[in-house]
Parts: C-alpha cells; sequence; structure tokens
C-alpha cells in the first residue's frame, strides 16, 4: 500500500517552529525544508511554503526573499538560540573590553538601538570552514577544508581555507547570512558607524553586494597589504610540464569591506550628534589612507593567540584607532576569534565588545586578549601605544 506523506494538522506547523527556534540565523527555504524532513518524515514542499507564507508575521518574521525566523515571541526567553549555544559561559571583562561567548545574531536581536558606534570584524567569510565538522577536522589535523601548508626552512605555516571548493549552494549561503546579518546590526548602529568587514578577493564581492542590500552604505575597501599562501601555485600534479605556469596569482592584498551607517544630515551634524561619520587621521596633516603596509602575522604573536585567522596588531591597531573619528564610542567585534580587535581597541582606548560563539575559541581569546593587549609588535604598520595604564 502507498504510504501517505499528509502530516496530522499543526506538526509541520511546530516542526517548522523547532527547526527555526534551533537554529541560531534566519534559514533559507531549502534547508527549512531538509530540516522538517529530518523532524519528521517527508513533508510536501508546498506545505511547508504555505506555513511560512501564511503565517508570517504571527509566527514567522522574513527576513529576506527566502529566509526565515521564529519570532522571537514565540520561544521562552533564552530558548530561541539554546540549541547552537548551550552553557552559555559568563562574560570576560578586561580592560575597556568585554566578551561575550554567545551566537552574534542572538545577542544583536537583543541590543538596543543606537548603541554601537563601529564595527571592526574578521568573519568566516566562507562560512563553511567554520563549521562543527570542519573545525573539529582543523584541530585534529586532518585538513578538510582547510588547506595545510607544508613546513618550509623547520616553521610550521598557518593553515588556510581553500575558497574555491565553495559550491553553489554555500556561495549562495554566504550571501544569505550577509544580507541577514547586515539588517540585525544596521539598527544596533548609531548613524555614520563605520562596518569594516575582513574579506578575500575569492569571495569579498559576494559579501559587499549581501551588505548593500541590507541598507548599509558603501564606502570602498582598506587593503591590507600582505604576501599569503594563496596562489602561485603550479598545476596540481604537472609542476615539471608546467615550470612557467601559475594556475592564479599569489595573493599580495586582502580586501577589508568598509561599510556605513547612512549619516543624519550633513557629516558635520552627524558628527556633533553621534560623533561618528567619518575616520580618525592619524596625524593632524595627514588623512587616514586605504591601503595599510602590514605583514604575516608573526609566529611570536601566534603563540600568544592560536587561532588560523589571527591578524597582527600592528594592523590591527591601526586601523582599529581609524574607525572612531573623535576617538569616542564602542567598537563592536560580532566574530571575536582570539579577541585581538577587542586588544587592539584597548590599545586605542576605545570601549570594545566582542562575540564569539565557538566555546574553545572563547577561552583561547579570554587567555589572548590581556596578552595582545600589552603586545608590542614589530613591523610596518606603525605600532600605537596604549593610551591608558592596563589594569586587570
Amino acid at each position: 500500500m502507498r504510504r501517505s506523506n499528509k502530516q496530522p494538522p499543526g506538526r509541520v506547523r511546530d516542526a517548522i517552529l523547532k527547526v527555526l527556534g534551533d537554529s541560531s540565523s534566519p534559514l533559507p527555504v531549502s534547508s527549512i525544508v531538509e530540516a522538517v524532513h529530518r523532524e519528521i518524515g517527508e513533508t510536501p514542499v508546498s506545505s511547508i511554503r504555505s506555513y511560512l507564507r501564511l503565517n508570517t508575521p504571527e509566527l514567522f518574521v522574513r527576513e529576506a526573499r527566502g529566509i526565515y525566523r521564529a519570532k522571537a515571541t514565540q520561544a521562552a526567553p533564552g530558548q530561541r538560540f539554546l540549541a547552537l549555544v548551550e552553557q552559555q559561559e559568563q562574560p570576560f571583562r578586561f580592560a575597556r573590553s568585554t566578551l561575550h561567548h554567545n551566537d552574534c545574531l542572538a545577542w544583536l536581536d537583543q541590543q538596543p538601538s543606537n548603541s554601537v558606534h563601529a564595527v571592526v570584524t574578521d568573519p568566516p567569510y566562507g562560512m563553511h570552514e567554520y563549521s562543527y565538522e570542519q573545525q573539529r577536522k582543523l584541530r585534529i589535523g586532518k585538513g578538510g577544508v582547510w588547506r595545510l601548508p607544508p613546513s618550509f626552512d623547520g616553521h610550521r605555516r598557518s593553515p588556510l581555507p581553500r575558497f574555491t571548493t565553495l559550491n553553489e549552494k554555500q556561495i549562495d549561503y554566504i550571501r544569505q547570512f550577509f544580507v541577514v546579518w547586515g539588517k540585525m546590526i544596521l539598527p544596533v548602529l548609531v548613524p555614520g558607524a563605520n562596518v569594516i568587514v575582513a574579506s578575500n578577493p575569492l569571495v569579498s564581492h559576494i559579501v559587499a553586494t549581501a551588505l548593500s542590500a541590507a541598507g548599509l552604505e558603501r564606502r570602498g575597501e582598506i587593503i591590507r597589504l600582505t604576501m599569503t599562501m594563496r596562489g602561485g601555485d603550479r598545476p596540481k600534479g604537472a609542476h615539471d610540464e608546467f615550470q612557467d605556469v601559475s594556475v592564479m596569482p599569489r595573493s599580495m592584498w586582502e580586501p577589508w569591506l568598509v561599510f556605513r551607517k547612512p549619516v543624519e544630515g550633513r557629516v558635520q551634524d552627524n558628527l556633533r550628534r553621534w560623533k561618528t561619520g567619518g575616520f580618525r587621521r592619524p596625524e593632524p596633516t595627514k588623512p587616514f589612507g586605504d591601503v595599510i603596509p602590514s605583514a604575516p602575522t608573526r609566529r611570536t604573536e601566534k603563540d600568544l593567540a592560536p587561532h588560523p585567522s589571527l591578524k597582527p596588531q600592528a594592523f590591527l591597531r591601526t586601523l582599529v584607532r581609524g574607525v572612531l573619528p573623535l576617538g569616542e564610542g564602542v567598537v563592536l567585534d560580532t566574530f571575536a576569534g582570539s579577541g585581538s580587535t577587542l586588544a587592539a581597541s584597548n590599545v586605542a582606548g576605545y570601549e570594545s565588545i566582542g562575540i564569539e560563539k565557538d566555546r574553545d575559541y572563547f577561552f583561547s581569546a579570554v587567555d589572548a586578549i590581556p596578552k595582545l593587549t600589552s603586545y608590542t609588535p614589530r613591523g610596518p604598520a606603525k605600532p600605537y601605544r596604549p593610551s591608558f595604564r592596563v589594569v586587570s
């Protein structure tokens, strides 16, 4: 006898609510369908789409085309994101920085409007490489989507994500995620707040398009001049045959996307009211530039903060100091990682907030933030000395 795929009344709705309630971020319909199938078995896609459409905005919030989340009022306080950040750790505070163990979208959802003056963040631009499965492979040395470069001259090279492995679905997820992230961060920012997002030449156009769609104003890019291990290789398995060929250019720069929440009125009006709307000059006679000389992160610094995407303090201190034009306000890093942005903010004398979902990285940042704050960097970018006495 043929099995009927008709579900009892309310079961589809309850399954959708559970799926969205367990997710740390809004989901595309395709992901909701897959998760509902795992929960209650085969269910007509048309039924799921109908429940979403007919119960919005009563039960669901449509963040973007084909992307939904459950309304916060449908879950008990703190339960909406519990499945992904269980046993949440207490916030860690050092100097003028505060680090939260949380999902950034869950945290943003609870913040008051006009409470953050700048964002400097280095997100998992491929998203896939920071999934639980890929992080587990990285931590046991299996690689996964992470490229593990061989050691040269006795020095172990840092792992690098293979962005060329991203499939069409993963690329679409990047786009969807950053549209949602941009929409959720927009009301938290004061008018004129700078939003600086680290990226990669292979995916920066996707992230930039998504942030523009979210309502942020594109203001260009800041170029970090540094040699990386990406590119320059000969064809795999044919090195001798094609000795004079590089499959793609060796990367010698890194784009940091520059966005801004639209200002209220003129820039000078916005500066007077919100203290934002531009960049702080490094010197009275020198404007803030969009090219910052840098270098690969030194081993001495990596020993203080063992994170695969650690950026050098010499670069971060130059960048972070510049994002608050009058030197006043709160800097936010929604993907805190090792806490390096918070350390750079401490050195600049700024208040800062970091959000880190991964428990291992959270505890690593707890240990690293005081060390990075006190670290004296060497490199092309001029280091800034702390403007306050560091106290724990």
